[in-house]
């Protein structure tokens, strides 16, 4: 059988884009992206080359930079069809899409249960948003901005048209 050398952006890669798209220009290392996303710094390495093969991320002088054309370009328009949301039953845990800030502030959701990552640490019954990556309701604990985006990133690839809308506009607000 051949081997397949076909390289694909995993959905932890998208974590780790919208981390160093909030990162900007402070000085980070593997090992800090890591412990910030609750994943081993070989993981973050392994994001940064796979963003880079694919053209998200370029480096200079060693330090890889988010190609912000492309990642608007990929985030608003592909990503949400190569990371579909999945939803599952009811759980307990954490508000994400439409129903987290800034988002709902924005939308009104009634009385339907809202979309919750499901987690142990969660305080609020809802229906299961499965999240792009385990490790995130747990770096969204400890990083209000990374919270805020990848919430955002959800009702990109899961909400209606309208939370879609302002989703994007509220990203770019955040991270161009």
């Amino acid at each position: 059988m051949a081997k397949n050398n076909q390289v694909s952006l995993k959905p932890q890669d998208i974590v780790v884009l919208f981390k160093l798209m909030l990162l900007k220009e402070v000085p980070f290392t593997y090992a800090s992206i890591g412990r910030d996303l609750c994943i081993s710094a070989s993981e973050a390495h392994a994001s940064i080359f796979r963003l880079k093969t694919a053209r998200l991320v370029y480096s200079e002088e060693s330090k890889p930079y988010v190609n912000r054309s492309s990642f608007g370009d990929f985030i608003y328009h592909g990503a949400q069809y190569a990371f579909p949301a999945t939803i599952g039953g009811p759980a307990l845990g954490i508000v994400t899409s439409y129903a987290a800030e800034p988002l709902a502030s924005h939308i009104s959701h009634g009385d339907s249960l809202p979309p919750v990552w499901p987690s142990s640490n969660g305080s609020v019954q809802g229906l299961a948003f499965y999240p792009l990556y385990p490790s995130v309701p747990k770096a969204a604990k400890s990083d209000p901005l990374i919270y805020e985006v990848l919430s955002l990133f959800d009702a990109v690839r899961g909400g209606a048209a309208r939370e879609r809308k302002i989703a994007k506009e509220l990203i770019n607000e955040r991270c161009l």
